[in-house]
């Protein structure tokens, strides 16, 4: 698989939800459609939640990693609005 050119990177592990989805939502509001956003988020909550919220947003989840440390990376795409 073709290595992602991430345009962008947030660590949200220091908020809790929905203030989770809403920096996520902010980050990519803030890029060119087509940009690739890197979100490192928690377990539990975040990993379930964040997800679900970007897709019903019409961006594109192209990748969820756990990072085995309780974290995860969640790489998203920005689609057009």
């Amino acid at each position: 698989m073709a290595e992602l050119q991430i345009t962008d990177s947030i660590d949200i592990t220091d908020a809790v939800c929905p203030v989770t989805f809403v920096r996520a939502k902010v980050a990519l509001e803030e890029l060119e459609v087509g940009d690739i956003l890197s979100i490192r988020l928690n377990d539990g909550e975040p990993v379930q939640n964040v997800p679900r919220s970007i897709k019903e947003e019409g961006h594109k989840v192209l990748r969820l990693n756990d990072n085995g440390d309780g974290t995860y990376e969640l790489i998203v795409r920005k689609e057009a609005e």
